[in-house]
């Protein structure tokens, strides 16, 4: 709303050939990468608002959760969703999203193509089919439609087994100028390493860490060549003990600075494409 008025403004001054200053200039012509990971409880939910407008979602808990984010994205007057991604079949990240599906407009879809399925992924797909959103394949290499963004699939690299629901999770990178985000989803130290070795572009300043801080992903070395300056950890209270003490001290140990919702709740991160603003 800020932005508008200020656009505005900037216009009425420019007719009127009143001189404006150069920061209210900037601040109106700036635009903005804007990612909520929002406060599902122990669980996945992350909205993107790119510069160009696109709106993005990956993944809205558990069922039961995908009111929260679609009132969530309705105060935000979202009207539709240009690309939704189920980043894999785990309930407590696709659970919510046909909640979604059927609460606003969904425009593409991607998921990875795995074998395995469950319970949340079946509805999940039959959602999709009453929708008649054909599903794409989220895998290493694809790459979104958004408008002056590089975002790019990098990874599932390989197939996985049936019951190694994590490791085909959707890594998503993205690069909005000198602003770099990765979202992991559960992708499992396996996962990590396969994208090491196949060279993926992985070096982020913000990380959605792996399965809320278990000790099972984010592994030193998948850190080491991340190099993230903030860590998010989507977690609700759990019987996990997620987010593990060996989680968390590997990357604090990588002078990245951690946040969970499960104490700052829905945290957003802005970049103006080449520093960070975090807050709520």
């Amino acid at each position: 709303m800020k932005k508008g008025i200020l656009n505005v403004l900037l216009v009425f001054a420019l007719i009127m050939g009143i001189s404006v200053p150069s920061s209210i200039q900037a601040e109106a012509a700036t635009p903005t990468i804007k990612v909520h990971f929002i406060d599902v409880g122990q669980g996945d939910a992350i909205y993107i608002k790119a510069p160009s407008g696109e709106d993005i979602l990956i993944d809205a808990g558990n069922k039961g959760k995908g009111k929260i984010v679609v009132n969530y994205l309705k105060k935000l007057k979202v009207k539709d969703i240009d690309i939704m991604i189920a980043s894999h079949s785990d309930a407590d990240n696709i659970g919510g999203l046909p909640e979604v599906m059927n609460s606003i407009k969904v425009k593409s879809l991607y998921a990875p193509n795995s074998t395995n399925t469950t319970a949340a992924y079946k509805d999940f797909v039959n959602t999709a089919k009453k929708k008649k959103l054909a599903i794409k394949t989220a895998k290493a290499g694809v790459k979104l439609p958004v408008k002056g963004v590089n975002a790019q699939f990098v990874g599932p690299v390989k197939t996985y087994g049936k019951t190694d629901r994590n490791n085909w999770s959707a890594v998503l990178h993205v690069a909005y100028k000198k602003n770099t985000f990765l979202f992991t989803g559960d992708a499992q130290t396996k996962a990590e390493n396969d994208m090491i070795k196949a060279k993926k572009t992985l070096r982020a300043d913000v990380l959605k860490v792996s399965t809320q801080g278990s000790k099972s992903a984010t592994s030193k070395a998948f850190v080491n060549v991340v190099k993230p300056k903030y860590a998010i950890i989507s977690v609700g209270k759990n019987g996990y003990g997620h987010p593990t003490s060996q989680t968390v001290n590997t990357l604090t140990k990588a002078k990245a600075k951690v946040y969970r919702t499960d104490r700052n709740k829905t945290i957003v991160v802005t970049g103006n494409g080449s520093t960070y603003s975090i807050g709520k």
